[in-house]
């Protein structure tokens, strides 16, 4: 005998869910107890927003300046493989900034909203650095290399610039930059303005970025979760979290020298976006 089925109960029904997953800093391979992001680090976050508890989609809130392409590439790529295997749809907002790789891991979201004052784009790929030959040889301090390798001091910056090395590194950087335009192309596609040229490294307030195509409108967060999944969704966060202890520690270590540097290097990303 089959038994009667249930009414379902309105009052027993629950919201929907939605992930949210904090992308926050500068993008690179990190220290243990530094701060940035790095696919290793972020890759049981986004496995556990992505299959936990059965949420409804998941959620990028980013601030980001930018970083390594490689590990925006990783990042990007490991958001659209879960993506793809749950089905789940992607949504990326943007806080103060989403420029370079910060707008690289935008892309892996279906749609992109941010602030009308939010700074996003920054198609390109740059490398600096400094130069000490004049500095050393005014004081006397003669540089010695010895290498088994043509090519293995390449662009030192205790010796002078070499054209060959400078031509070089301009091929390796439209390598990658050829790769950051296939990406973009492939994740925003015709929402792109066919008239402008988007991947010159220049950036955009978030009003200039919805004329070009590279967002698709100025929301915040939970107004346009709730206009999209309803009032009552539920925001469920992710972000990455180090211990008491191991921010002690690494405020004793001897690595503390090199976090000053790191730390001088991703203010400087922030610093070109007034930030």
């Amino acid at each position: 005998m089959d038994m009667p089925r249930l009414p379902k109960l309105p009052f027993l029904s629950r919201p929907p869910k939605v992930a949210v997953i904090r992308l926050h800093g500068a993008i690179g391979a990190v220290r243990p107890g530094a701060s940035g992001l790095s696919d290793a680090g972020l890759a049981p976050l986004i496995e556990r927003a992505f299959t936990k508890g059965k949420p409804a989609a998941v959620a990028l809130i980013i601030n980001s300046p930018g970083g390594s392409p490689v590990q925006s590439s990783l990042i990007g790529r490991r958001i659209r493989h879960f993506a793809e295997e749950t089905g789940l749809p992607v949504h990326a907002f943007v806080e103060d900034v989403a420029a370079s790789g910060g707008y690289w891991l935008a892309c892996a979201a279906d749609d992109i909203w941010a602030d009308e004052a939010s700074i996003i784009g920054s198609i390109g790929v740059i490398s600096a650095g400094f130069g000490f030959a004049d500095l050393i040889a005014r004081y006397g301090i003669e540089r010695r290399v010895h290498t088994a390798g043509t090519s293995k001091s390449t662009l030192d910056p205790f010796k002078p610039e070499k054209p060959e090395d400078v031509a070089r590194l301009e091929g390796l950087l439209e390598d990658i930059h050829r790769g950051f335009k296939a990406w973009v192309t492939e994740r925003r596609g015709d929402k792109l303005a066919q008239d402008q040229d988007l991947f010159t490294g220049e950036f955009w307030t978030g009003t200039r970025a919805l004329q070009s195509g590279l967002i698709d409108g100025v929301a915040h967060p939970l107004q346009k979760l709730r206009e999209l999944y309803g009032e009552d969704v539920k925001l469920v966060p992710y972000g990455q979290r180090r211990s008491l202890l191991r921010r002690f520690r690494a405020s004793l270590s001897a690595e503390a020298a090199q976090a000053l540097v790191s730390a001088a290097e991703e203010r400087a990303l922030w610093a070109r976006f007034g930030l």
